[in-house]
């Protein structure tokens, strides 16, 4: 029997594995609550902790964080992990208590619940959307395909594998809910966080754990200003980009809104920054530093060639079902966090409030499945996938958490004040990417986030003559508009 074939069989056998294993846990609890959208969306708030832990763990580590934080071969990316520690605790202490006290079934929910209008949820779940489906769920599956086929070497186009696995993951979406999702994705992150470990401890004894010969600027933490990541931006942007992708992004604040308690949920969002800031940054720095004292700087396919190189080919095939499980949970994710925002924020709001839940979600989910693959070859054509990915966050991230900022924190702002903040933010930054970026992109993202809250409360002031209060965090006891009216 040839190496490729072991590693094939071992491949689909692990695979098949988890799938049977998350069939038998969620066969039988499909009707936990009556209601459809808290069932399909938020598996009826029957995650526990662990589950809950497991499945923002792997959402978040997939093959763009592997693939692309490791291409730029440097320990400098590992504050992108030590930074989402933070990111974490305040979705734990601040927001989780706000989502459950509202009973949200999306983040973009109390946005309308705090400025009593569905425009802005409208809004900004459709900004969500294009992200989502133009961004982030191309990426992952193009990553996930490059990474296979570097460590694998078969002989298969880049597309068609990117379309294998949008296809599977849109399985899970679509058949299971956030149940199927949640369970496949823990059993997968358990095997994720082992085997990339392995790697880490594999990659340090290929070069007997001697980093010498490798530049000084490669093995810092402290960015210089033409790094990556320079160290004064984690003193403006940094701490707000974690702030917006853990507390705010419905890809994952939807695992921590499906517990049945918020101190269950919280309990798993600790778990997951412990994960965060212990195990991570090592899996996302260290193969690409050894793979560029072994084979120069190769960017992105630095992962693939190391793990390739490394492992036998039994174990080989273990590997690769880990990541095709990464791959196939940040897709899933994505794509059933991407269906409950256009159910819940948009169809139900605006064409019809008492849908077939998961018939439209299927429908809604092939038209994403079939966007991201055909955007695929456009980031075939980049030079550096994560570095573009958060660049292109900024062009919704900052102007969506100013809405947040400005809805939680202040009383009394018009929603009209904050829909034109984040329009004038979105084009701000636009201008920032496109036009001219005087200083490093994080620092502008902080920078679009401070135009935004004041645009906000000075529209609000001047326009229609509202004066907005501060009441701090208070805000989640707040009365909205429409209950101080009644």
């Amino acid at each position: 029997m040839s190496e490729q074939t072991i590693q094939q069989a071992v491949f689909c056998i692990v695979l098949g594995t988890i799938a049977l294993i998350t069939y038998l846990k969620c066969a039988g609890k499909n009707q936990r609550s009556s209601d459809s959208n808290k069932e399909y969306f938020l598996a009826g708030g029957g995650l526990s902790w662990v589950f809950v832990a497991g499945s923002i763990t792997l959402t978040n580590l997939s093959t763009d964080q592997l693939v692309g934080m490791n291409g730029n071969q440097m320990l400098l990316l590992a504050l992108w992990e030590l930074a989402g520690f933070v990111g974490l605790l305040v979705l734990a202490k601040v927001f989780l208590p706000v989502y459950y006290k509202n009973s949200c079934t999306t983040t973009t929910e109390l946005l309308e619940k705090r400025y009593d209008s569905k425009h802005i949820r409208a809004l900004v779940s459709t900004l969500f959307l294009f992200i989502n489906v133009f961004v982030f769920q191309p990426a992952v599956i193009y990553t996930g395909a490059l990474f296979m086929l570097s460590m694998t070497g078969i002989d298969a186009d880049l597309l068609t594998v990117a379309g294998a696995f949008a296809l599977l993951g849109a399985a899970y979406a679509v058949l299971g809910g956030l149940r199927a999702v949640a369970v496949s994705d823990t059993y997968g992150g358990i095997l994720v966080l082992s085997m990339s470990l392995l790697i880490v401890f594999l990659s340090l004894m290929a070069i007997d754990f001697d980093f010498s010969g490798i530049p000084p600027e490669r093995l810092t933490l402290i960015g210089d200003s033409a790094s990556p990541v320079p160290w004064h931006t984690l003193l403006t942007g940094m701490l707000l980009i974690q702030v917006f992708y853990w507390s705010t992004n419905q890809t994952i604040t939807q695992r921590a809104m499906a517990a049945p308690t918020v101190r269950e949920a919280q309990k798993g969002v600790y778990a997951a920054a412990f994960i965060r800031v212990v195990l991570v940054p090592s899996m996302v720095v260290i193969p690409g530093i050894v793979a560029f004292k072994l084979y120069g700087d190769i960017g992105d396919r630095a992962y693939g060639r190391i793990v390739g190189d490394l492992l036998p080919s039994w174990l080989s095939g273990v590997f690769a079902a880990a990541i095709a499980a990464a791959v196939l949970s940040s897709f899933n994710s994505m794509v059933n966090s991407s269906a409950a925002m256009y159910v819940c924020d948009l169809h139900q709001r605006y064409i019809n409030e008492t849908p077939n839940v998961r018939m439209l979600s299927g429908m809604a989910t092939v038209v994403f499945v079939i966007i991201a693959v055909a955007m695929v070859p456009v980031y075939a054509q980049s030079e550096s996938i994560i570095n573009l990915l958060q660049e292109l966050w900024g062009l919704i991230s900052m102007p969506i958490l100013a809405c947040f900022a400005v809805g939680l924190l202040f009383s009394n702002v018009d929603y009209r004040a904050a829909i034109a903040a984040l329009i004038l933010g979105v084009l701000v930054y636009a201008g920032f990417v496109w036009v001219w970026m005087p200083l490093h992109y994080i620092h502008m993202m902080f920078i679009t986030f401070v135009i935004c809250v004041a645009a906000a409360l000075s529209i609000n002031r001047v326009v229609f003559g509202n004066r907005a209060e501060f009441i701090g965090l208070s805000s989640e006891a707040a009365p909205t508009a429409s209950e101080r009216d009644t």
